[in-house]
């Protein structure tokens, strides 16, 4: 089974390594101030021209509350009045966009991020579905991914009705824990009652998709309360899991200066409590996808990585890697066919430009020849566990041994270890190896040893 996994405490010490994780390679650190709205309009024209389906991620930064352990691009305020000066900018930005594609082109997936998505009032989440649909082709039959990022205290029936009416159709809802010590700790007091009342409404509406975020080594978290944390987002049965490992970085973060250090849970105490949590989901049915993701056996991401076509980009996992991606609002990313481009992070300067309408475009990347190489490598292995060279040798026009050659040490020491399986047709990332599927990755990451690994997460 693809979901099967080997826990191999020894290995994952030793591999257990800093590392990116993949939404899209060259990864975002490679991104720089060379790239302009100049490179933007020339891949907006490409795309129009092969007629790519599209996919939108939009981002909404505010949230009324500060969750100490985030690490997200987001505008605490309590003042709701600021929505409106910044929608003004997106809705500009949207139609500056949109002018350089072609109306025909359809938008397979939809995704509200933030922040707090909502944020918004009913009239402005109105309002900013209404601009998306002048300027963009969605769908109407419901057969689009149209995604939103749900925090339960600040979502109700009414607003969950609101959303199926503009046409979304998934939701993913923040969580993270429910232990009321932890979630003191961390700023964020949220009952199992709210949540359960959010799932209740998704589902009476025929959402397609729940999906819960749950994050652990958390300060005051213990492998037995975050066992029952695990349990009970079980029993709610979500078709999606993410089980994110905290990255303590406040030198990076400073919301996360607010977490008393002694608080947190032991490296022992954090490899427990996803041994644990693995053991509770897999027991309860649910197929390992990779990378912190779980889902059940009937949804698309298990089916897809049966099938071989899942894929991977900004939004992690998904099953329309193939359209282009385009990022509207502050420090959103986009994707449309070999060029990577992000907007201003920072808010003043996000408006301020769209407001003498010029796009916020402010740094990104062109992949060369060998970016887009590695990139099919470690797309495959993150996703499908495993590589046939013939498929890169066909489409590169490679020997693979020949042009990875001075890897096949490390390949061949993974190997030994029994994270991989290699010949000499393929690599096949073994039960053991799947957990650490990023350091297996990090092998073909030309860039990777340019840079500091203190950017970067670990592994576990």
């Amino acid at each position: 089974m693809l979901d099967a996994i080997r826990w191999d405490t020894d290995l994952i010490r030793r591999y257990d390594l800093a590392g990116p994780r993949y939404t899209s390679y060259p990864t975002a650190v490679q991104f720089n101030s060379q790239v302009g709205t100049f490179d933007l309009f020339h891949a907006l024209r490409d795309s129009r021209k092969a007629q790519r389906p599209l996919s939108l991620y939009v981002h909404v930064p505010f949230c009324a509350n500060i969750c100490y352990y985030c690490a997200c691009n987001k505008v605490i305020t309590k003042d709701r009045g600021r929505a409106q000066p910044y929608l003004q900018r997106l809705e500009q930005e949207i139609q500056l966009i949109a002018c350089h594609l072609d109306p025909t082109q359809k938008v397979e997936q939809l995704h509200f991020g933030g922040g707090t998505p909502t944020f918004l009032s009913h009239d402005e989440l109105r309002q900013l579905m209404a601009h998306l649909r002048k300027h963009f082709n969605l769908l109407d039959d419901d057969s689009g991914d149209y995604g939103i990022e749900i925090d339960p205290r600040e979502a109700d029936w009414s607003t969950m009705g609101l959303l199926r009416e503009l046409g979304f159709n998934r939701v993913s809802i923040g969580l993270q824990d429910l232990d009321p010590a932890v979630q003191r700790a961390v700023n964020r007091l949220q009952s199992l009652e709210e949540t359960r009342a959010v799932i209740d409404a998704a589902r009476t509406l025929q959402f397609r998709s729940i999906n819960i975020d749950l994050i652990y080594g958390l300060p005051r978290q213990t492998p037995e309360n975050f066992a029952r944390t695990v349990e009970e987002v079980i029993n709610l049965q979500p078709d999606r899991l993410s089980v994110f490992n905290y990255a303590h970085l406040p030198e990076r973060f400073m919301p996360q200066r607010r977490i008393n250090s002694n608080e947190l849970p032991t490296p022992a105490q954090k490899l427990e409590m996803l041994q644990r949590t693995i053991e509770q989901l897999i027991g309860a049915g649910y197929r390992y996808i990779g990378m912190d993701h779980f889902a059940l056996p009937d949804d698309e991401l298990a089916i897809a990585q049966e099938e071989s076509t899942l894929q991977r980009n900004f939004q992690g996992y998904t099953t329309h890697g193939h359209c282009d991606l385009i990022g509207l609002g502050v420090s959103a990313i986009s994707q449309i066919g070999d060029l990577y481009c992000q907007n201003s992070s920072d808010l003043n300067h996000y408006q301020n430009t769209l407001a003498s309408m010029q796009l916020a475009t402010s740094r990104g990347l062109l992949c060369n020849a060998d970016d887009r190489l590695r990139r099919a490598v470690i797309a495959q292995l993150i996703c499908n566990f495993s590589l046939e060279f013939s498929d890169i040798e066909q489409a590169f026009n490679i020997d693979f041994q020949g042009y990875f050659g001075e890897l096949w040490p490390q390949l061949q020491g993974m190997a030994k270890d029994g994270l991989i399986e290699l010949d000499r047709d393929r690599i096949t990332i073994l039960p053991a190896g799947r957990l650490l599927v990023r350091s297996v990755c990090m092998v073909f990451d030309a860039y990777l040893e340019q840079h500091s690994r203190q950017r970067f997460s670990r592994v576990i």
